[in-house]
């Protein structure tokens, strides 16, 4: 299957990869601000500490950190288009007509759209558009366990490209995710796809090279059963 969403940018003789995601509910709606008889349109393209669903065998976590080097540049380059559409711009920060800001909640924006986008302000008023998303370029990321064992991707430093009021959020490609798991790990990209394809990437953070959990008897008095399960949650390999 092709990679729908994921674009491919020469940089420096390298090819680096711009990745999309959205967020869901009410955490990241697009809604029409009032300012000064403007009517802008802003929302929260990102929410931090937030878990995703399932990106494709692994789940993702936006770390407060990880826009701060984009902010520190001030933002460069970064736009604002309706379904990060290139033939539907909003704003961009380079104009001044593009706001972006972070607090301990995420990431938000404020764009003041130009008057031939005055259909997507009527969109986004009357309630059809209401999800927000984001486009990046991963600078770093860490790679961990949920307390279920599952696979974590925390994205620690990202290269912001746009944001976005969005009616048709983009699919989540887990290409670059599974890029970066199999780059820690210096195994076969085809291998981490195939284990992707399976729900098994847990292999790779499971040892088998030494002594393995230990499970909690059936029977085991409750101070007994409490400290093995704490012993487990502090090292997964006691």
């Amino acid at each position: 299957m092709p990679d729908r969403n994921i674009t491919r940018t020469a940089v420096g003789g390298s090819t680096v990869e711009i990745e999309r995601r959205y967020t869901s509910g009410d955490t990241g709606k697009a809604e029409l601000r009032a300012d000064q008889g403007q009517k802008r349109i802003g929302g929260y393209a990102a929410v931090f500490n937030r878990q995703s669903r399932n990106l494709g065998g692994f789940v993702e976590i936006v770390d407060p950190i990880a826009f701060n080097q984009s902010r520190g540049d001030g933002w460069p380059e970064v736009i604002a288009r309706y379904n990060h559409d290139d033939n539907q711009l909003l704003g961009t920060t380079a104009a001044g007509t593009l706001r972006m800001s972070l607090d301990a909640y995420g990431l938000s924006y404020d764009v003041l759209p130009p008057a031939a986008m005055a259909h997507v302000v009527e969109l986004v008023e009357r309630g059809d558009v209401r999800k927000s998303s984001f486009a990046f370029r991963t600078v770093a990321d860490d790679w961990s366990t949920t307390e279920q064992g599952y696979p974590l991707r925390r994205l620690t430093g990202v290269q912001l490209v746009d944001v976005a009021p969005v009616n048709t959020p983009a699919y989540a490609d887990s290409t670059a995710g599974l890029r970066s798991l199999a780059h820690k790990f210096d195994a076969p990209l085809e291998e981490v796809r195939s284990l992707a394809e399976q729900d098994e990437l847990r292999k790779f953070f499971v040892r088998t090279d030494g002594p393995q959990p230990k499970k909690v008897r059936r029977g085991m008095a409750g101070h007994a059963a409490a400290a093995a399960l704490l012993a487990r949650r502090e090292d997964p390999y006691v």
